[in-house]
């Protein structure tokens, strides 16, 4: 059985148990600023530090338009800048006031393609005391990539970011970026070209520019990914088509034939259709038909097997780029659950002895589905502090609605079964109905149920302190008996406390339960 610090690296160099990851970017947890300065917005996200996953303690935007009429005009939009300038001040001083000492500028599009952007990046750097990186396009191509693998180490495919002035492309394949390409295509940028955003236009222009990109075929069968605000605000809107059952933007994924489906009618719709869609401002609605014709020529060009909507990009990919290796190589779920861990539990995280424990009930258990049970049995004791008439509902929803990095939406309906089953919950509560659904499959649906129930009964065995649960023993034997061992020589094991709980998990199994009292066997 991998331990948590194992299975926390992916290139198997272990970390302490529930230690902490730092960033490498000092001793202490200062918060680390990151300043976006777009075709369309102006954005600040203040990140936690000392930590792999990029956690925000601070999300602004401004909408700016600094690159409104620069495809006719070459220069940036005259209002946009006086409020870009504006913007970048207020977030520079709120960085200060918030302890920020690691502070990134980035600019985009918008500066690198205006002809008076060097001058506005000058004046910037002057009245503010900093300094502007400017991305030319392969690298925010790259960024945006870096942010995916961010949250998806294994991520293999194209990744798309669609923002106002460009549309930035990047190939991963074995973790490398191996092609990238970039187009002034952004949101603002096409609509102009296209006259207000003809479809027909827009469609044709899209189609020239990918036709030269030998290399997107290569990416058929696999993932595309697609990063930025308006293809979020496009993932909302499918979900509501879809009737989906989960409104978790990161990792919303659809198959390439439902994409096309959905893309299309949506390409021709009015953006009034899509009023009544929970989440969905009226600034990106507007820009919805376009977003999916984009998105639509991508998954032509592209053949992908699926479409995964991805609410990391360039400012994850900044945070990730400064992070050293022996961090960028740690699992992000099980590093974010250890956090967790650590700040909401009652004792040392100890979710590797608790889920060594358990793996007899595993046998011939595939890597993915023992990172999945570790992570459950890592935070499987943070909800003790909910009331307990509503502890198992609530930490049912507050899994399945927790950005959590490196998770799928049938990964996470199952980590907040196992929690759910973990608490005693109803398995006839109509949300348990819509989140097995999620799973699409029994075996896995009855997985969360066991799960839940063997954590049940090891933090009865221990009351959830460290270092109690592996001084037993459970044994699932061939003649259909799930045997738990226990010394017996003192009253901490004692058969009677725990009875009901291993009878529950040996229900669960369709086993006969038994109790043996001597020195367990290891």
């Amino acid at each position: 059985m991998d331990t948590t610090e194992d299975l926390l690296s992916s290139d198997r160099r272990p970390l302490g148990v529930g230690e902490v990851p730092r960033t490498g970017r000092g001793q202490d947890n200062a918060p680390v600023g990151i300043i976006d300065i777009g075709s369309n917005s102006v954005r600040l996200v203040v990140y936690r530090g000392g930590a792999r996953v990029p956690v925000p303690l601070f999300n602004e935007k401004a909408v700016c338009a600094l690159g409104q009429g620069l495809g006719a005009t070459g220069r940036l939009n005259p209002e946009g800048r006086d409020l870009a300038l504006a913007a970048v001040g207020r977030f520079v001083a709120l960085s200060e006031a918030m302890g920020v000492t690691d502070l990134h500028v980035l600019a985009t599009a918008a500066a690198r393609d205006a002809a008076d952007g060097g001058a506005f990046v000058k004046e910037l750097e002057c009245a503010n005391g900093i300094t502007v990186t400017v991305l030319d396009g392969p690298d925010e191509a790259r960024r945006a990539a870096l942010g995916v693998q961010c949250a998806v180490p294994d991520a293999e495919g194209v990744v798309a970011d669609l923002g106002g002035g460009s549309l930035d492309l990047c190939r991963i394949d074995n973790r490398a970026f191996t092609d990238v390409a970039s187009f002034p295509l952004g949101l603002l940028r096409l609509a102009e070209d296209s006259g207000g955003g003809q479809r027909d236009a827009a469609e044709r222009i899209l189609d020239e520019a990918l036709a030269g990109l030998g290399w997107l075929e290569r990416g058929a069968g696999q993932s595309l990914y697609a990063v930025g605000g308006a293809w979020r605000a496009l993932a909302r809107v499918c979900m509501d088509q879809m009737n989906y059952p989960l409104r978790v933007l990161d990792n919303f994924t659809v198959s390439a034939a439902d994409a096309a489906t959905l893309l299309d009618a949506i390409g021709d719709a009015s953006p009034k259709q899509f009023s009544e869609v929970s989440g969905l401002s009226k600034k990106r609605m507007a820009a919805l038909p376009l977003a999916a014709t984009t998105l639509d020529r991508l998954v032509r060009a592209v053949r992908p097997r699926r479409v995964v909507f991805s609410v990391y990009g360039v400012r994850e990919g900044q945070f990730m780029s400064g992070l050293p290796e022996s961090l960028r190589s740690q699992d992000p779920l099980l590093a974010s659950m250890t956090v967790m861990a650590r700040q909401a539990g009652r004792f040392r995280v100890h979710g590797d002895e608790v889920a060594a424990w358990m793996a007899p009930l595993f046998p011939a258990e595939p890597p993915e589905l023992t990172r999945l049970r570790l992570a459950v049995c890592i935070i499987g004791d943070i909800f003790w502090s909910e009331h307990p008439d509503y502890r198992a509902e609530q930490a049912f929803h507050r899994v399945l609605r927790l950005p959590f990095m490196g998770l799928d939406h049938r990964d996470r309906a199952g980590l907040a079964l196992s929690i759910y089953h973990r608490y005693g919950g109803d398995p006839k509560a109509d949300f348990v109905g819509q989140a097995e659904a999620l799973l699409d499959d029994p075996a896995r649906a009855r997985r969360t149920r066991i799960i839940g129930a063997a954590l049940r009964l090891a933090h009865t065995l221990s009351g959830g302190a460290p270092g109690v649960v592996s001084r037993t023993r459970l044994d699932r034997a061939p003649n259909g008996t799930l045997t738990l061992s226990v010394p017996a020589d003192t009253p901490l094991f004692d058969p009677a406390f725990m009875r009901r709980r291993l009878d529950k998990l040996a229900r669960v199994l369709d086993l006969t339960p038994a109790v043996a009292e001597g020195r367990p066997k290891r």
